[in-house]
């Protein structure tokens, strides 16, 4: 029997989400060896998003699987009202997982997606929606110019070609110390960038007042929440390597995929040293790394560091 009147129904109104949900991506099942440093990348993260976000949002954390010491992070963060929507899973449900809840439960109209490793600068919410809804037929929009998989933005540029009033334009148009920002990020050595640097060229349209260039990631995008539920569910068997899906998916669809002419995003990936100015290593110890990124050396110790991480933690 009930006892009393519920008190929700005396509530003449609820909280109304805003058009656009900020949604990060978190999984740090540890706090050592290659994560060491990522509650630090997080944090910088989240503060670099509500710091630089120039139009209104939510944010929306996605915790796929963290150690006890990062979701208590989270929850204090919630409580503390910085993070609106919080979600933690048990599991390590992979980024296609992950994706296929984020994109059915964002309550906002437009998602704002970013791995947990982004750190946006001010602009890049007005500077991606102005892309997105500035161009007609828009997949998704990444919030830094870098150089991706032509096969992955072929409908891109099939519609600037086919369009009289879009010009299209092709050469280096992303200057050389943005490219190279972008790819040490991702480990590679400044031999390796500057070698793809000559044997790629960028794609540029402008449109009515608009510049953009062709192509996107699965790494950071804004996107329509309804775009972006016609390609659910993701069905992927590895918590990596599989997440090109939406690429693809995308640019079949005829999709534009678009980054702007001028970074407003940067990946951090698993340190902050970059952001201390420490990019490049000291002379003093310019032999030892030089030493390590020998193929002979590193490939090894890469196949060895990936083995003994998936012994413990990547087990079905």
């Amino acid at each position: 029997m009930r006892i009393g009147q519920n008190p929700a129904k005396f509530v003449k109104s609820v909280a109304k989400p805003e058009r656009v949900t900020v949604a990060v991506l978190n999984y740090i099942p540890f706090l050592s060896g290659f994560y060491a440093d990522m509650l630090d990348v997080l944090k910088t993260s989240l503060n670099g998003i509500r710091e630089s976000a120039d139009l209104p949002f939510d944010l929306m954390v996605f915790d796929n699987g963290s150690c006890a010491e990062v979701k208590d992070y989270l929850l204090a963060e919630q409580s503390a009202g910085r993070v609106q929507y919080l979600l933690l899973s048990e599991k390590n449900l992979g980024k296609g997982g992950a994706w296929n809840m984020i994109f059915s439960g964002a309550p906002g109209e437009i998602i704002c997606y970013a791995d947990n490793d982004c750190l946006f600068s001010k602009g890049f919410l007005s500077k991606s929606l102005e892309l997105l809804e500035g161009f007609p037929n828009v997949g998704m929009v990444t919030a830094r110019p870098y150089r991706t998989r032509p096969e992955y933005y072929t409908s891109t540029v099939a519609w600037g070609e086919s369009q009289p009033e879009v010009t299209v334009e092709r050469g280096d148009f992303i200057p050389w110390e943005v490219f190279l920002e972008f790819d040490l990020s991702l480990g590679q050595s400044e031999e390796e960038i500057r070698a793809r640097y000559a044997e790629t060229e960028d794609v540029r349209f402008r449109y009515r007042d608009l510049q953009a260039l062709a192509g996107a990631s699965h790494w950071q995008f804004t996107a329509r929440k309804d775009t972006l539920q016609q390609f659910l569910p993701f069905d992927m068997d590895r918590p990596m390597g599989q997440v090109k899906q939406l690429d693809q998916r995308m640019n079949e669809a005829g999709l534009l995929r678009l980054m702007p002419v001028e970074p407003y995003a940067m990946n951090l990936s698993n340190t902050l040293r970059g952001l201390q100015g420490q990019t490049q290593q000291q002379p003093q110890s310019a032999q030892k790394y030089r030493l390590l990124d020998l193929p002979m050396v590193k490939k090894p110790l890469l196949w060895l560091y990936d083995s003994i991480f998936r012994w413990y933690y990547d087990r079905k």
